[in-house]
């Protein structure tokens, strides 16, 4: 469905500039997903760090020609393009797309809560999806952007909406009713999640349940609130397991994978069983049962729907293919919107690498499908994908809608691509996987996977972005922001980490040496790279690849000068490493003078920062001396300024000085450990997300009497009978010794099993006894969201940095998108 730029602008109310009439299919508030530029419409959004006006030069370059822009704008530079001059962006967004949903009169759910959201809404989306075409929230799209660019999905073929919404603040529920405007309602639960918005639990009740203001029926758990903060006209089908509802919990009953309900509905009992056994689980599933029941499914329809419910990955994962291939692994879901979102993904991991597509029929789509597919072939033209496999019935008859892609092969069924595929023709690529529930493509998943041993490290790459969106709002909006990916990234993955930090515009990047700068070249980033340590050997290196070195004294000055007059290089960039304090690396603070005559006398380099390292910044007891240090550094800076006929950045504050000495941050500021999810300051205000997680499984599983002993040396003594898992991680993968005999322990089924014994190279036992539920092939948590590397490094007697930077590159990474 289209709407034309005029109607768009008397929608929103806006003052218009326009020059060429069009029609716009596409809601753009990213400047780095352009596709189909003439048919976008570019909302110049603001927020505390970045102007989306900004942008606008950018997209005038890559085509755009529409744009929703604050009045204060001055439009003049753009000749061809059309502007909508508004008061406020956002919502003018969000009135367009409110426009947009009173355009249908299909039943729309609309959920909210504090957890369970998106769990909910796709598992009603697998539940339903017979006998309604669904339009759904890609992904957790339930954001004040999020839900607009959604409902901006609907289109005349689709007979279902559902869509979630979330808040962190007052009064943002009312701009999403508008919106959504569901016909049912439905609260998953009300938690602590986004607490620090509210006053109070009640303020948040309160707030949520104006989602529901206008709806006909609303389906929650009554132990989470009382029926009577709803709409007195909506009949209300609720759900307990302590008190009268309209579906009463009578019993449960957990067996290995299953959980066995018995419910109480309109005086009938009935039995059901659940393929999930976690008490989130069983409560969104018991949600989703009451839904159905809401409209009028049969219990034996739901009974057999339920069974089959698949649990719901939420995230891609960007894992290491054969042949040097990367994968992403997107068996999230498989429409068009999510889609688009899994190939802007492909777009940025691949950074201009070749990009093949695996997709499988699209089921239950809404479109006609020579539509679809029509609309699938010039997605993947406009982002240059090079190789295409189709898999499927269906989208196999439309292969010549295809023609366009230089590379493309159709196969009717999984086991047929597998089976006629050969694995060299798979080489230095990144893939795409997308495929419906039905296609199985977790064994092309496995084919196409490199197969090393059953430990991972799990990073999360959302969890890291959102940490650097934390850190930035604690910024001057005109602070800049250095991110370290020294040391594989903390051991989290030098590319794959720089990519993400690229696609949300960090400033500058920042490695060891010169090697860790080239690998990132080579993997087509483009930031400004400083190398911190580097030598006579790199010199070549630094120059052929556009590296930035650090000069931390006058021997490595004069060094480096020789090495660029050679060559005949000016004004080569560099930054000055000053010695404040920390007595490791850097020029000596009397130096400015000598180095800054230099610099300007034989112009072989141009500084483009200086900086020193603060020694002690997340300890208030030597903030003391961290001002002793910024005294040095400002003097030395003052001094360099006063020789140089041209400015430079100054920068000292690391992720510790980020919190505590806010007055510190100079030009820029350099985040390394708090991007990963380490608060090394302990401060409470501080809410950071977890970014890796170390994953092993259980080989085997033994019961052993009281005296006998576990592991070398005899060191693991067992004072009663004992269950013991041995587990496929040891020293050799980064798990210290020191955590043997008792001293750390790893997470499995809620609980913490305690290691026994020394720790092997390979393998770690650990005790199980009080878990009975264990079973050879599970997966125990080693640090990460139960386990916080900070406890683990404690218990070693080590800091943080040496658990993540110590982690084997044997240890498999998998990268999660969310």
């Amino acid at each position: 469905m289209t709407y034309s730029i005029e109607n768009i602008a008397t929608i929103i109310n806006a003052e218009t500039s326009i020059v060429k009439s069009g029609e716009i299919e596409y809601l753009l508030t990213d400047s780095r997903k352009v596709v189909f530029p003439l048919q976008s419409l570019f909302f110049a959004l603001s927020g505390n760090r970045r102007d989306g006006h900004y942008f606008i030069t950018e997209l005038y370059e890559k085509g755009i020609r529409n744009f929703v822009v604050s009045k204060a704008f001055n439009t003049e530079s753009y000749a061809e393009a059309n502007f909508l001059c508004v008061d406020d962006v956002l919502l003018s967004l969000q009135k367009l797309a409110a426009y947009h949903r009173k355009q249908f009169s299909i039943p729309v759910i609309g959920i909210t809560g504090s957890n369970g959201k998106t769990i909910v809404k796709e598992w009603l989306n697998q539940l339903l999806e017979q006998e309604y075409n669904i339009v759904r929230s890609p992904r957790s799209y339930n954001s004040q952007i999020g839900v607009p660019l959604s409902v901006w999905q609907m289109n005349r073929q689709h007979t279902l909406g559902i869509f979630e919404a979330g808040i962190s603040a007052p009064d943002e529920m009312m701009h999403l009713e508008q919106i959504i405007k569901p016909t049912i309602g439905i609260l998953t639960s009300i938690g602590n999640a986004h607490r620090e918005g509210f006053s109070s639990r009640e303020e948040k009740v309160k707030e949520k349940t104006k989602l529901f203001k206008d709806s006909e029926k609303i389906v929650y758990c009554k132990e989470h609130l009382p029926e009577a903060v709803f709409n007195k006209s909506a009949l209300v089908f609720s759900w307990s397991r302590k008190q009268n509802a309209t579906v009463f919990i009578k019993a449960e009953f957990t067996a290995a994978t299953t959980t066995k309900l018995i419910l109480l509905y309109l005086e009938q009992q009935f039995e059901i069983q659940i393929p999930f056994t976690d008490k989130a689980s069983v409560d969104n599933a018991i949600t989703c049962i009451c839904t159905l029941l809401l409209l009028g499914y049969p219990f034996w329809e739901i009974q057999q729907r339920v069974h089959q419910l698949q649990q719901v990955e939420m995230r891609l994962q960007l894992i290491k293919g054969i042949n040097n291939c990367t994968i992403i692994n997107d068996s999230y879901s498989n429409d068009l919107s999510s889609l688009r979102i899994a190939l802007d993904y492909l777009y940025q991991q691949s950074s201009g690498n070749h990009q093949s597509v695996i997709l499988s029929d699209i089921l239950q789509s809404g479109l006609d499908e020579n539509e679809l597919y029509r609309k699938i072939a010039l997605e993947l033209k406009q982002r240059n994908v090079g190789s295409f496999i189709g898999i499927g019935e269906r989208i196999g008859h439309f292969r010549e809608l295809f023609s366009s892609i230089p590379v493309t092969q159709f196969f009717s069924s999984t086991e047929n691509f597998i089976r006629q595929s050969a694995i060299h023709q798979f080489k230095d690529n990144f893939i795409l996987l997308k495929g419906a529930r039905v296609f199985g493509f977790e064994k092309i998943n496995s084919f196409l996977e490199q197969k090393v041993h059953r430990t991972v490290l799990e990073i999360n790459l959302t969890a890291l972005a959102n940490n650097v969106k934390h850190f930035q709002g604690m910024l001057a909006p005109a602070t800049k922001l250095m991110a370290m990916v020294k040391a594989f990234s903390y051991g989290s993955g030098s590319a794959e980490v720089a990519r993400v930090l690229q696609f949300h515009k960090v400033d500058y990047l920042a490695v060891a040496y010169a090697d860790e700068g080239v690998e990132l070249r080579k993997a087509d980033i483009s930031l400004p790279i400083m190398v911190m340590n580097t030598d006579e050997a790199a010199f070549e290196a630094l120059v052929e690849y556009n590296l930035e070195p650090e000069i931390y004294s006058m021997n490595m000055y004069q060094a480096f000068h020789l090495f660029l007059q050679h060559q005949g290089i000016t004004h080569f960039p560099v930054h000055l490493k000053v010695n404040t304090g920390m007595n490791r690396l850097g020029f000596e603070p009397v130096e400015a003078g000598l180095i800054g005559a230099n610099l300007v006398q034989r112009n072989t380099m141009t500084v483009k920062t200086v900086f020193s390292h603060l020694a002690g910044s997340e300890a208030p007891e030597l903030d003391h001396f961290t001002a002793r240090q910024v005294n040095l550094f400002t003097v030395f800076c003052e001094e360099l300024q006063e020789r140089l006929p041209y400015s430079f950045l100054k920068h000292i504050s690391n992720s510790a000085a980020i919190a505590r000495h806010p007055s510190l941050q100079f030009d820029m500021v350099r985040l390394g450990i708090g991007m990963y999810g380490i608060d090394n300051v302990d401060d409470q205000t501080i809410s950071l997300e977890t970014v890796a997680v170390l994953k092993s499984t259980i080989a085997q599983i033994r019961e052993i009497k009281a005296g006998e002993t576990v592991g070398y040396n005899r060191k693991g003594q067992l004072l009663r009978n004992s269950r013991i898992a041995t587990v496929r991680i040891g020293y050799a993968d980064g798990l210290s010794r020191k955590l043997g005999n008792g001293n750390g322990a790893m997470y499995l089924h809620h609980q913490l099993a305690p290691i026994v014994g020394n720790i092997c190279m390979d393998m770690t036992m650990i005790d199980i006894t009080g878990i009975p539920e264990a079973r050879e092939g599970d997966i125990v948590e080693v640090f990460g969201k139960n386990i916080p590397v900070e406890k683990l490094a404690a218990a070693a007697g080590t800091i943080t940095y040496e658990i993540m930077t110590g982690i084997s590159q044997r240890v498999k990474r998998v990268y999660l998108e969310e």
